[in-house]
């Protein structure tokens, strides 16, 4: 049984995704990050850097809290035996794109995002380096889906997981699939599993209705 601290967002999504596919049971609790609930003292007592998503796994006698969506995915997918090869090259190709999402793909997209959207004034400078950085590594994706069925190999993994839950908010980033059909058939086929489906409703019930 876990405890997964989380809200609608993309990294949130990645983690129930991973507990849904491995069949784990999960209490969701949630943080409020559109009202700062992540950065109440409880909260940081779990995670001093104030970000969703935590894991806690009750089986533990220590239930330390475990935060980072990627060392949430690689935790889970080691403890279950499931979502990653356990040696050689296509482990080794997981990890390639988890650390290029961490590096690369979830850094430009939230950028991207923030200042397109958000900004309190546009900055073109910022949206060149980070939009042309989000569109870039698509293009890269695209390219490697043309010869691959999932993003590390021929077998659905942690890596997928990791890249789902940005390309869900893909226009908040401006990004569409229309110069990546590779990407848009590879985003299709993982949408359309039962766990994928099961985990994004249940994170998008957390958002209170618009008054």
């Amino acid at each position: 049984m876990y405890q997964l601290y989380a809200f609608a967002t993309p990294n949130s999504v990645k983690v129930a995704i991973a507990l849904e596919e491995l069949g784990a049971g999960y209490e969701l609790l949630p943080i409020n990050v559109r009202k700062g609930e992540q950065k109440a003292a409880s909260f940081l007592a779990l995670n001093p850097n104030g970000k969703v998503p935590v894991l806690v796994d009750t089986d533990l006698p220590s239930r330390e809290p475990l935060a980072e969506s990627a060392a949430i995915l690689v935790y889970l997918a080691e403890k279950h035996g499931q979502l990653l090869p356990g040696d050689g090259i296509g482990r080794a190709r997981v990890f390639e794109q988890l650390f290029l999402h961490a590096s690369g793909l979830a850094p430009a997209f939230g950028q991207a995002g923030f200042f397109l959207k958000n900004a309190s004034e546009k900055l073109p400078l910022a949206i060149d380096r980070f939009h042309g950085e989000a569109q870039r590594i698509v293009t890269l994706l695209d390219r490697l889906l043309a010869e691959r069925r999932y993003v590390a190999g021929d077998l659905y993994s942690i890596a997928d997981i990791a890249h789902f839950g940005w390309f869900r908010r893909r226009a908040f980033a401006d990004i569409d699939f229309s110069a990546a059909p590779h990407v848009g058939r590879w985003y299709d086929e993982v949408q359309q599993r039962d766990a994928v489906q099961r985990a994004t409703r249940r994170l998008e019930a957390l958002v209170p209705p618009a008054v």
